[in-house]
């Protein structure tokens, strides 16, 4: 298969599959008559794995770690696991960071929507963020 027809097949864009290939994740053959790059069944699996474990949350060096152990036939399972556990705990993390950055935004446009427009002057850029920011930057600490 060419790389429009794996795309077409797993419904995602030509892009992907070389960013997948370019990242060497697959490997397909050469046509050695037309430079093409020829994508066989073993490669749409793979890409399949691959896509499947980016929608999981694993960055693109995990999947080479866990292709590589496949690839020598360890079983991948056991980095599997403590990979996702990581990544999770990373999520976990963001989310908690996400949250109060939600908590900060909702505070300044309550506060702002009380406040009139100014316009800038030499000392000031916009008066709604500089008189925000020091109070937050002192209560977070």
């Amino acid at each position: 298969m060419l790389v429009n027809e794996v795309a077409k097949l797993l419904k995602i864009g030509p892009d992907t599959v070389r960013f997948y290939t370019r990242a060497k994740l697959i490997n397909p053959e050469k046509n050695r008559f037309n430079g093409y790059r020829e994508y066989r069944q073993k490669d749409v699996r793979r890409l399949k794995f691959v896509l499947t474990a980016r929608q999981l949350g694993f960055s693109i060096d995990d999947i080479q770690r866990i292709l590589a152990d496949a690839d020598k036939k360890r079983s991948p399972c056991p980095q599997v696991r403590h990979l996702l556990e990581k990544r999770l705990q990373e999520t976990e993390e963001r989310f908690q960071e996400m949250q109060q950055l939600r908590e900060r935004m909702q505070k300044a446009l309550a506060v702002w929507q009380r406040m009139p427009d100014m316009e800038p002057t030499g000392e000031m850029i916009c008066h709604l963020i500089e008189e925000f920011t020091i109070p937050l930057i002192l209560e977070e600490k």
